[in-house]
């Protein structure tokens, strides 16, 4: 096992926001997540933080409503100093029951955040692999790629599947969203796997 060099040293939920005016108001590098309703997005936070209940985990799907920015710390490689960062949690998309005039209304002030952050390093998208992606997933990789904003698809709930089985999701994934050479990050919340990855690829951004 290779030694982890990205250590997170403190995690704490800083604000929630619906327009520009709420965003915290400290400029920090910020890692964007983003996945359809029920995705497992704050499970991964709080597996990334290790820290439990930071991110609150609901069974009932749409139950992020407002972009939730999370303030971390890391010890870096090569670096004294503790670098700061935010992790930004948007809410679910392609979630049927939610009303329509929400569902206008979140993807107004998502497209605003994601498209007017300067400090936006790339957005993490997370697929269930255990399903090929849906229209709405497809949707939201060509929307951000078209905006020429970095993506990084993460296979959540990788422990529900074999070895096997992982690999060949992932080259389903790869080809519904119509890249065959994707990265695709398999990541397990419940057993942490991938999250020293996911921490390499952070820990690379800052270190740029």
């Amino acid at each position: 096992m290779k030694e982890q060099e990205v250590i997170i040293t403190q995690a704490q939920y800083l604000a929630s926001a619906v327009t520009k005016s709420q965003y915290p108001s400290e400029r920090l590098p910020e890692f964007v997540f983003i996945g359809r309703s029920n995705v497992g997005k704050s499970s991964l936070i709080n597996s990334l933080t290790r820290v439990k209940n930071l991110a609150r985990v609901s069974s009932q799907p749409g139950k992020t409503q407002t972009i939730n920015f999370y303030e971390l710390g890391a010890k870096l490689p090569g670096r004294e100093a503790r670098q700061n960062f935010y992790l930004v949690d948007l809410p679910g998309y392609g979630y049927a029951k939610t009303g329509k005039g929400n569902r206008k209304l979140w993807a107004a002030f998502i497209e605003e955040y994601l498209t007017t952050s300067q400090d936006l390093q790339f957005v993490c998208q997370l697929i269930d692999i255990r399903h090929a992606p849906m229209a709405s997933d497809i949707e939201m990789f060509q929307w951000l790629v078209r905006r020429g904003l970095p993506v990084l698809v993460i296979a959540t709930k990788a422990d529900k599947l074999g070895k096997t089985a992982r690999q060949k999701q992932v080259a389903v994934i790869q080809r519904a969203l119509g890249v065959s050479d994707l990265s695709v990050l398999p990541y397990s919340s419940l057993k942490n796997e991938g999250r020293s990855d996911l921490l390499d690829v952070i820990g690379e951004a800052l270190l740029k």
